[in-house]
This record gives C-alpha cells, structure tokens and sequence, in this order.
C-alpha cells in the first residue's frame, strides 16, 4: 500500500505519539485527532498536524481526515477494570466511535484501515501457553466486548466499500509515555507506587503470565501492517512470552525499593488468568520480529516516569 498522509486517532496518546515520530521519520505526513482525554497535547511531535476533538464528532472527523489516505485508529477507552462500571463510557467510544469513523472511511474511500484490538477479546486461559487467533474469543469484560464487536465491524465494512484493513490485537505494551491510572499497565502502576514509597498490590496469587511488548515493537508491528498489501486479517502482536506479575514485581522492587514486598488482594474478576500470545501469523504475513526485552528496557521506563513525576 502506497499512502503519504496517515491520519493517528489517539494520537496524542501513549502509542499514537510513538507512532506519530516514527511515521514523520519516514516521511509522511501525518494528522492526530485526539480528544486529550489521556493523551497529552505535547507528546504530539512539531511535524504532526493536531485536531483536538472526539472521534465521536462528525465535524472535527471530517477535518481530521481532509486528504487523507490511511487511517490507523487507536482512540478508545483502554481501562478494563473500569470498563465493568462504565460500560456505556465504554461502548460508546470503542464501538460506537470506530463505526463513526469506518462512516468516514468509507465516504473518502481511503487506501487502509489499520484497527487497534486487544488481547481482551480472548476467553480465560487456564495455561500460560501461547494462544493464536483463532482462541476463544468469549470476553470476560465490556472493554473485551466492545473491541471485538468493533473487529467484527471493521471486516463487515470495509469489506462492503472494498477498503484494505487489518485488525492488530495488541497485547500488554509498555514503555514511555504511558499514562498513569490505577486501571491500567501494571508496569506504570507498580513503578509509580514505588517511586513514591508505596506499597505495591498484585491482584491474585501473581503468577498469572502476561506478555509484555515495548511500544517501540507495537510501532514496527503497526508500521508493517500499513505499509504491506496484506489485509483482511486479524493479528495477534505480542512476543509469544509470558512473565508473571510476581516476576513483573521483583524486578521493579529490586530497581527501585529492595527493601519492600509486594502485597496481595483478591484476583479482579474481568481479568483473564494467561495471556500470552502466539504470534506465527504476524511474523509470516508481515516479517514481525519483537525485539526488545523486558529487563534491558526497565531502566528507561523507570527513568522516563522519574521525569514525569518531577516534572
């Protein structure tokens, strides 16, 4: 696919600004639409055309997507646990607002539709032996529901305007600019804790295995997804290995507070026990290799979220 203006919905986000350096990097240009709800006004790099609003917003839609030729739509409410007591919140931005947008997709007839999914769509694991695309798909929340609802939308229509799309099930992404809540990445959230003195809280026993992707791998696996021919597929994009949240705590414990022990609670029930991703198909289709890894790129997660604390 030959594309040269791409437009980035949550693009002032955590990902989305990654994204955005690398597209301008390799000379496209490139419209963010965002509504800062946790994306932040300055991770937009200098060369990035900015459009503040909601994707919801028919009208800053349209502006947003003025000449543009490829659509990478990241925009949503990423909060799983809180999904559960917002679920309306929910849908309306992850279903609701991806059809808004696929509305206007396929109005301009754009050449790719690059749809950010999430390892959410998957059932419970029991086994922390990695799953492929083709797992139970019987989502444990409304985040989980409304992103595969939202798939499901994408191939539908974009195969009804004949538009060229691939859906990307991201599984647990880390690294710099993640936005700290107490719902999401638990990565930034134990960080975040410790820096402080806190004590830190795993949820269950803590040997539930997720796989952790460095934002940098997310990038490459979606640059690669919009600039190949492939489409109609689903995607999972993951390492293909699993680290436990008790493996996840010692090493942030032994960076930052080697006197401390992590805590325990009872396990969030829209929470999956495994998650770890097989990801043979990415790397046929689209040459995926991830390569970083996770305890060569602690030091720069914790040493960006220290600057952010300060400043």
């Amino acid at each position: 696919m030959e594309a040269s203006r791409i437009l980035i919905t949550g693009g002032a986000g955590f990902i989305g600004s990654h994204l955005a350096e690398a597209l301008l990097k390799r000379g496209y240009a490139v419209h963010v639409l965002d509504n800062l709800y946790m994306g932040k006004r300055e991770n937009v790099p200098s060369g990035a055309r900015f459009y503040e609003g909601d994707i919801l917003n028919p009208s800053v839609v349209e502006q947003a997507m003025e000449g543009v030729d490829a659509v990478v739509h990241l925009a949503a409410r990423v909060a799983i646990r809180d999904s559960v007591s917002h679920f309306c919140e929910d849908a309306e931005t992850n279903l609701m607002g991806t059809l808004q947008l696929l509305h206007h997709c396929g109005k301009r007839k754009i050449r790719k539709f690059i749809f950010a999914s999430s390892m959410a769509v998957y059932g419970d694991s029991q086994r922390p032996t990695p799953i492929s695309e083709s797992y139970l798909q019987e989502p444990i929340s409304p985040y989980g529901i409304a992103k595969l609802a939202a798939e499901k939308y994408v191939g539908l229509i974009c195969r009804q305007f004949n538009l060229p799309w691939i859906c990307l099930r991201y599984f647990n992404v880390y690294g710099p600019r993640q936005t700290f809540t107490p719902y999401v990445g638990v990565i930034t959230i134990f960080i975040r804790n410790l820096q402080k003195g806190r004590p830190i809280t795993i949820f269950g026993d803590g040997n539930q295995q997720r796989d952790f992707i460095y934002v940098g791998d997310i990038v490459k696996a979606t640059l690669l997804a919009l600039e190949s021919d492939v489409s109609g597929e689903v995607l999972n994009v993951g390492t293909g290995r699993g680290t436990s949240v008790k493996q996840i705590a010692r090493l942030l414990i032994q960076n930052l507070r080697p006197e401390f022990e992590p805590g325990f609670e009872a396990s969030q029930p829209c929470e999956i026990r495994h998650s770890v991703a097989d990801i043979s198909n990415i790397q046929r289709l689209l040459g995926f290799q991830p390569e970083a890894i996770l305890s060569e790129k602690i030091s720069e997660v914790i040493a960006w979220n220290e600057q952010a604390e300060a400043g």
